[in-house]
């Protein structure tokens, strides 16, 4: 859909080409946003991995904390 917005306006000769850096800004604020989210998800599933024994026993330190409700901020 990103893409499309993109393409629309360079179809258009009439557009201004603010309108198109300010459609890219708002895209890269949207990666952004994707990218802190899932180095978030990255750098907990790390410290869970790091936690687990990887043994043979049945408690895992990685599922416990996925079961777990989420903790208010």
């Amino acid at each position: 859909e990103q893409i499309r917005q993109l393409l629309s306006l360079w179809d258009d000769p009439e557009r201004a080409s603010a309108d198109v850096k300010r459609l890219a800004e708002s895209h890269l604020a949207e990666l952004d946003a994707r990218i802190a989210a899932l180095t978030e998800m990255r750098t907990t599933l790390v410290a869970l991995a790091q936690a687990c024994h990887g043994d043979h026993r049945p408690d895992c330190p990685i599922l416990q904390d996925l079961a777990a409700p989420p903790q208010a901020s």
